[in-house]
């Protein structure tokens, strides 16, 4: 049956485009998401597993006026840079998206990307390109969550990210992306899972990892979302399961802020340090920290010498969060002013910063950054240097108040982005309106074998 019939008949095509004669598609580039880019019959044609320069057969999933979303079939003639998955479950888990591109490849493309966005979207260009940085490309997760379902027809008790694509639990017996001993409990934790009374009550896992004195000595944190309460046999089981594997059970009743030690003697909190800076921050299983924490310092290590902190500056840290940078600024700077829009963090990172014998130079506020205007930083005083660290959302306000102080704003500005487009976007304004000049930037792969990309810019005033 030809492609049109199936068109004519609103069916979608079979889920195997082996088992009918396919389109073919040369392969031009990887788009955000790591598909593969075509185009056919005046239409980009999106094709989830292709690789850039891959001639390859599809099966459309999803048919629009000027684009199509299909899966691949056959490779054709296969790219240099394909490499076989390493894990069993790609292709099923939605957790990777990039496992069957090689290594390297995989930063040249997300450094394409991140160009690419900067010159369509903010019409700029970064007089110098970093260098990527990179690490490891497996077991460096050291957060995730993991969902739990009960699911009679699967043999029990699931524990995974979802599948590709669906609400559904992938059936995971392993994860390349975090470390070995956390893919190893995996298994046993669907059969103690299947073992509690509260089976159907627990609906995730969370995972944080914190560090001993060495980056090495893991302490591995499992948050447990139950929804009805332990029983006394319950208990007994997590207390041998903790024994048995080293692990720390955390108890999360109902949001974030609940959750409590399962364990009274287990230690209060984790932590991780930043030896560049002899910092150590101190934080919770469900606050926010960087995924990869060996990324991490890395970045917070070049971010620094981006900022180019000198001994009198004063300085922003926005979307500060627990102090990631704050802290190490502080090392340098004569004041540091951190700013997020949670009471709760900007507590725990003045906390943080006394451990470290930071208190007298670090000041931290509770403010909706996405709200901001120029009176705001005119009431916080000039800085001469500011850091900008913020989600996905970006800084759009921040760097509209940042146009209106002219002169007044500081002189630079090194923004950390877990977005290339919302970079893009802030840094058309901070180039094109507020007189400042995209001196640097370059991709942090903060997330390897997925296609999510983090970046750092550096903005000077001309």
């Amino acid at each position: 049956m030809s492609r049109a019939s199936y068109r004519s008949k609103k069916k979608a095509p079979p889920a195997d485009p082996r088992a009918w004669d396919a389109p073919t598609l040369e392969i031009e580039s990887l788009d955000h998401e790591g598909r593969g880019v075509g185009h056919a019959n005046g239409k980009v044609i999106f094709v989830d597993g292709a690789l850039a320069g891959e001639l390859v057969s599809y099966a459309s999933r999803r048919i629009k006026p000027s684009y199509e979303v299909a899966e691949v079939g056959r490779i054709l003639r296969s790219s240099a840079s394909r490499v076989v998955p390493r894990c069993l479950h790609f292709g099923n888990c939605g957790g990777c998206s990039m496992q069957h591109l090689d290594a390297a490849a995989q930063v040249a493309v997300k450094q394409r990307i991140l160009e690419d966005n900067l010159w369509h979207i903010g019409k700029v260009e970064a007089e110098r390109m970093l260098p990527p940085i990179h690490g490891p490309a497996w077991g460096y997760r050291h957060r995730a969550r993991f969902s739990v379902r009960l699911v009679e027809k699967k043999g029990g008790v699931l524990v995974g990210f979802h599948e590709k694509g669906s609400s559904y639990v992938a059936d995971m017996h392993e994860c390349r992306v975090v470390p070995r001993q956390v893919s190893d409990l995996l298994m046993p934790l669907r059969q103690l899972v299947g073992s509690l009374t509260i089976a159907r009550r627990l609906a995730q896992i969370e995972l944080a990892i914190g560090e001993g004195e060495s980056p090495r000595d893991l302490v591995i944190a499992l948050v447990l979302r139950i929804l009805d309460p332990l029983q006394p046999e319950d208990e007994a089981k997590l207390m041998d399961f903790a024994a048995q594997h080293g692990v720390v059970f955390w108890l999360q009743p109902k949001g974030p802020d609940t959750i409590v030690p399962f364990d009274p003697t287990s230690p209060a909190e984790l932590s991780y340090g930043l030896p560049e800076f002899g910092v150590r921050i101190h934080f919770l299983p469900t606050d926010f920290t960087q995924v990869n924490a060996g990324i991490n310092r890395v970045l917070v290590g070049r971010a620094l010498r981006l900022l180019d902190v000198q001994p009198g500056d004063r300085v922003a840290d926005l979307f500060c969060g627990l102090g990631n940078f704050s802290l190490p600024i502080a090392r340098r700077a004569r004041e540091v002013v951190g700013v997020e829009g949670s009471v709760t963090m900007t507590e725990r990172a003045a906390v943080n910063a006394a451990r470290n014998g930071l208190g007298t130079s670090t000041f931290f506020h509770a403010t909706n950054l996405f709200e901001v205007d120029a009176a705001y930083f005119e009431k916080l005083g000039p800085f001469d240097r500011m850091l900008i660290d913020p989600p996905r959302e970006g800084a759009i306000a921040v760097v509209n108040a940042l146009t209106a102080l002219g002169d007044a704003a500081p002189r630079r500005i090194v923004y950390v982005s877990c977005n290339p487009s919302t970079l893009a976007r802030d840094a058309a304004v901070l180039t094109h309106q507020a007189g400042y000049v995209l001196r640097q930037a370059g991709i942090v792969n903060m997330f390897p074998q997925t296609s999510h990309v983090e970046s750092i810019g550096v903005f000077e005033r001309a």
